[in-house]
């Protein structure tokens, strides 16, 4: 089985090739311009490459809901050129394949829950942390969505009591994405992130607002693992940083062994690396291919 991936992420699109066992065997990238600019360069990609179905792990908010009007829509973001567009329909009309279609970090979260840190688990929660800050789910085998889709990255922490940051999400102020992301310790600092020294009072601020998120994720959810992810989770003395605020926001409420004896096997990086969003969209196109297969083998 062929398939093609693309992972559509609001500072770069990811296109690639793989299998049905998650293998992927090719690859390029290229920088979120305006779609006019955009999509021709995925269609290229696609053109002779004749696979059987193509998963889009996009960025968002997005339209997940098949009986609606704006099914694959990229809908309320601040990104220029992608607000109310229709990036399903217009993949639709150059691609006579079947087409999967979900958030960038559901994708991821299913990416891994299939191949990755979450294999053989039947939940896992996907943090993506970088340009933005999203949130997938994986609960009871599926994706989870709901009235939209999940959108974690905007929930609304307590402060920490040394930053007087407003905040830059332009929809929120001080949400999670905007106190958290990438963006924003570029512009509280001065610098962005990896120049920053490992010991920079930054990450204690950065574990204090993440380690948050994940202790309401943990008590809303009680998810079998928490997977970070993103450019921002490349520091690697975030981790312990987290995991020890974790268990200090929880207090020993969750008494689950995973947490109290090995949270460190609990909240861990992606297993699939840096091709977990890849994968996860790889995982979209076979789900869609499968899906394409019933409904003929039905009629």
């Amino acid at each position: 089985m062929k398939i093609g991936a693309i992972e559509a992420g609001g500072t770069k699109f990811v296109c690639g090739i793989g299998d049905e066992h998650g293998r992927i065997s090719d690859r390029i990238s290229f920088p979120t311009a305006h779609p006019e600019e955009t999509l021709p360069k995925v269609l290229r990609y696609f053109r002779d490459q004749q696979v059987e179905a193509i998963g889009v792990g996009s960025f968002g908010p997005i339209d997940v809901h098949l009986e609606s009007p704006t099914y694959g829509y990229i809908t309320t973001t601040p990104k220029p050129g992608w607000n109310n567009f229709n990036l399903l329909g217009a993949l639709r009309q150059h691609l006579d394949l079947p087409l999967g279609f979900d958030t960038d970090v559901n994708a991821a979260a299913y990416g891994e829950a299939l191949w990755g840190a979450a294999q053989g688990l039947s939940s896992c929660v996907y943090y993506t942390i970088g340009t933005g800050i999203g949130i997938g789910v994986y609960a009871e085998g599926r994706m989870v969505h709901g009235l939209v889709h999940p959108e974690g990255g905007h929930l609304l922490p307590r402060r920490h009591p040394q930053d007087a940051f407003a905040g830059i999400c332009p929809y929120h102020g001080d949400c999670l994405e905007g106190l958290a992301a990438g963006p924003a310790i570029e512009a509280r600092w001065g610098v962005k992130g990896h120049k920053l020294k490992s010991d920079h009072e930054a990450w204690a601020i950065e574990a204090y607002y993440i380690a948050q998120s994940i202790a309401a994720v943990i008590l809303l959810l009680s998810p079998h693992k928490v997977i970070l992810g993103g450019g921002v989770m490349q520091q690697p003395q975030l981790f312990p940083l987290i995991r020890s605020a974790v268990l200090e926001n929880l207090n020993g409420y969750v008494g689950s062994d995973s947490i109290v004896e090995g949270i460190d096997e609990y909240i861990v990086p992606p297993g699939l690396g840096i091709h977990a969003g890849l994968c996860g969209a790889l995982a979209l196109g076979i789900a869609a291919r499968q899906k394409q297969n019933e409904e003929t083998a039905a009629s």
